[in-house]
């Protein structure tokens, strides 16, 4: 297994255990078939296991695995608090109170503020008085590493990392979000600011292997050496020195050992031009289905009335190439979580994007149909519900 630093003290697995995608029995996790990947990911290197408060009996099952067969000490805990549920200090205390009982530990190793979406929420945190509990909760030992998860747009990426002096971030980041969500530019200015990258989504929820239309497949196919969809995509990551961890959801024992073998094999810097020319073929053939031919080049913005048309886009698109609940779920979060909403129905057509974008698109037109695809009534009631639950 290969690491990297996080400080002078501290260093990570490459390759990180998501544990959300336990495999299920009937309707609960196959605790039993679970424990054999865990156990054998630990035996092998792995050091780093992430769950969240929000994942239905995820962290009681974690916590069960690692009291059972007591290896807590040989692994750091990864778990995220729902800021969207706090309203005051003493409820992240129950929170997080909470969480240590259902992990059977005294100490989060690395705790993250889930989902955490611009400034504006961050400021509503700290006038709670979130930053003197962190600094208690480092003090007592009882939180070692603090850091935020992230989904929505690079600027807001930017100026999260620029206003804390967080101890490491966790990005949706793969070779088709490259230059989206917190994208790449995103990536390299956490790495300027020190604040080491961990990677979630790196397979598109496994769509970058499951999903991939018939051209990209021959792609892969044909592509020397012969390595999986998976493999090409996890050393993209790898060879990339602003990226620290990259998290797989694995299942399946023979994926847990396909994963350790790649990270035991992958290095900063191993791929070559050739390889670079083949991921942009990959992209292409996986873009054919796109709607909107976007680039997210972002001349198109900043938009007057706050429209983040490359982020809609991308969520617009993936609702053709993925599923349209993998889709319309990002552009809540990326367009309606935020304090400062930047969704498709703000626009009031005055095309000055239009202006400045060099593929020729339609932007109101094609926003008038994002508008008709996603906002529903169902999203109107999720608006209305995360409206409340901030407020």
């Amino acid at each position: 297994m290969n690491y990297r630093n996080i400080n002078e003290k501290e260093q990570v697995s490459i390759l990180g255990f998501g544990c959300m995608r336990f495999s299920k029995k009937g309707s609960s996790v196959d605790i039993k078939k679970a424990e054999e990947e865990v156990l054998y990911a630990i035996r092998h290197g792995v050091n780093y296991f992430d769950t969240a408060y929000i994942y239905p009996g995820n962290e009681e099952i974690v916590g069960e695995i690692m009291a059972r067969n007591n290896c807590r000490k040989d692994i750091n805990i990864a778990t995220k608090i729902p800021h969207y549920m706090i309203h005051s200090i003493e409820e992240l205390e129950k929170y997080f109170n909470q969480q240590l009982k259902r992990l059977q530990t005294d100490y989060i190793d690395y705790y993250l503020m889930h989902m955490l979406p611009d400034l504006k929420i961050w400021s509503r945190l700290t006038e709670l008085g979130i930053l003197e509990w962190i600094r208690n909760k480092k003090s007592e030992g009882k939180i070692r590493n603090i850091g935020f998860s992230f989904h929505g747009n690079t600027q807001n990426f930017i100026e999260l990392c620029d206003v804390y002096a967080w101890d490491f971030c966790q990005v949706q980041y793969n070779y088709m979000d490259e230059y989206s969500q917190a994208g790449r530019a995103g990536v390299e200015h956490a790495k300027e600011r020190g604040i080491p990258v961990f990677i979630m989504e790196p397979l598109r929820g496994g769509r970058l292997v499951n999903a991939l239309p018939p051209k990209a497949q021959t792609l892969f196919q044909e592509k020397k050496p012969n390595r999986s969809p998976a493999e090409w995509a996890l050393r993209w990551l790898w060879n990339q020195d602003a990226v620290t961890m990259v998290l797989s959801g694995m299942n399946s024992i023979e994926m847990v050992q396909e994963n350790i073998r790649i990270a035991s094999e992958s290095c900063v810097g191993e791929l070559k031009e050739e390889d670079f020319r083949f991921y942009e073929q990959v992209k292409k053939a996986i873009q054919e289905k796109i709607k909107v031919p976007c680039t997210g080049c972002g001349y198109c913005t900043p938009c007057p009335k706050g429209v983040d048309i490359p982020g809609i886009f991308r969520c617009y698109n993936a609702s053709y190439m993925d599923t349209y609940f993998k889709g319309f779920k990002e552009y809540v979060m990326c367009t309606t979580l935020p304090a400062k909403k930047s969704n498709a129905s703000l626009c009031v057509e005055c095309g000055k994007c239009e202006k400045h974008c060099p593929q020729g698109i339609s932007i109101r037109k094609e926003l008038r149909n994002v508008k008709k695809r996603m906002e529903h009534p169902v999203y109107k009631a999720a608006a209305w519900y995360i409206k409340k639950k901030m407020n």
